[in-house]
């Protein structure tokens, strides 16, 4: 069994390969692994094992053809990860999230057709539906993106879709809430919240606070993506929830304990442009299916996150001068 990981060297993309190096995934234990990754600011070597006879590590850009063409004969099946992820840097300009998102996408599916690869799983987020004040989003929910990086997302999800339908590539989505975890890279809110604090600095509440997320560790979504690669069905979307829903403030709570300081280190600053207000997946779909369910505590796996970044200073501190 051959696999090729797009976007393997970024956070969960590498979580999901080192599970898969480490046998985590029954059936899988002898997989070989082929990573793809195009190593701008986010994808990082060090999120990868230093050497494993399994493991090969390629550095190319998912719109290059010729390099699909090259690279894809002989894998069995693609795990989709690559994207350009991060909501604020889509707001200051959304031409390479267009770009990886969607054209990266289109590139990587054709090149599957024309080399006979027939499995595929694209990973996607919740974003793409929007924003909901109550209940909880079903698959079949109107796609509302209200962010360029939404908007690119739900683009590359229609073109999975219709790779399904118009050449029968085994395709299925996959729709997850926030992740959390180790090896993430300190843009997001909680290792920029944890890696500030650790450092004496204070940290940036958008807003008033209220924004409301569901929040799963990353060892559980990529659990659920392969039970979708094992057991999904073509041309289907799965959602992968966590169950758990925290406001903004709730969460900056929660990690100022954890990093042992109190309010005084928040600084309330202007919101994001179009900034959701809730997301909330419903996701018995899945759990009826394929037998999903989250396994890690977020209490317990929030505690944990944290001490790995106090413990992992060598990791972070060399890249808090690109995050934004």
């Amino acid at each position: 069994m051959r696999l090729l990981v797009t976007g393997g060297a970024g956070f969960i993309g590498s979580h999901y390969v080192r599970g898969m190096l480490a046998g985590r995934h029954a059936g899988y234990e002898r997989a070989e692994v082929t990573v793809l990754d195009k190593f701008t600011y986010a994808g990082n070597r060090d999120n990868l094992p230093a050497a494993d006879p399994r493991l090969t590590v390629v550095e190319g850009d998912i719109c290059d053809a010729g390099l699909l063409t090259d690279l894809l004969p002989g894998h069995d099946a693609v795990l989709h990860f690559a994207a350009e992820s991060h909501v604020d840097r889509s707001v200051a300009g959304a031409a390479p999230f267009a770009m990886t998102n969607v054209v990266g996408t289109q590139t990587l599916l054709e090149a599957c057709v024309r080399t006979g690869v027939q499995r595929v799983v694209h990973v996607s987020t919740d974003e793409v539906y929007g924003s909901i004040e109550a209940g909880s989003w079903t698959e079949s929910w109107p796609l509302q993106p209200n962010s360029p990086y939404a908007a690119t997302k739900a683009g590359s999800d229609l073109v999975a879709r219709s790779f399904w339908r118009t050449h029968g590539l085994a395709v299925s989505i996959t729709r997850c809430c926030n992740n959390y975890g180790p090896y993430q890279y300190p843009e997001k809110v909680i290792p920029r919240f944890v890696t500030n604090l650790l450092e004496g600095e204070p940290v940036p509440l958008y807003g008033d606070g209220r924004n409301v997320r569901e929040w799963l560790h990353v060892d559980d979504h990529c659990r659920a993506v392969q039970l979708v690669l094992t057991g999904g069905r073509a041309g289907e979307i799965y959602n992968v929830g966590g169950g758990v829903e925290l406001s903004n403030r709730e969460l900056t709570q929660r990690l100022l304990r954890h990093c042992g300081v109190d309010w005084s280190m928040v600084r309330q600053v202007d919101d994001r442009l179009g900034h959701d207000l809730r997301y909330s997946l419903d996701d018995s779909k899945i759990r009826t299916e394929l037998g999903y369910r989250p396994l890690v505590d977020f209490d317990r796996g929030l505690a944990e996150v944290v001490q790995w970044y106090r413990d992992n200073s060598w990791w972070w501190k060399p890249l808090r001068g690109t995050r934004r």
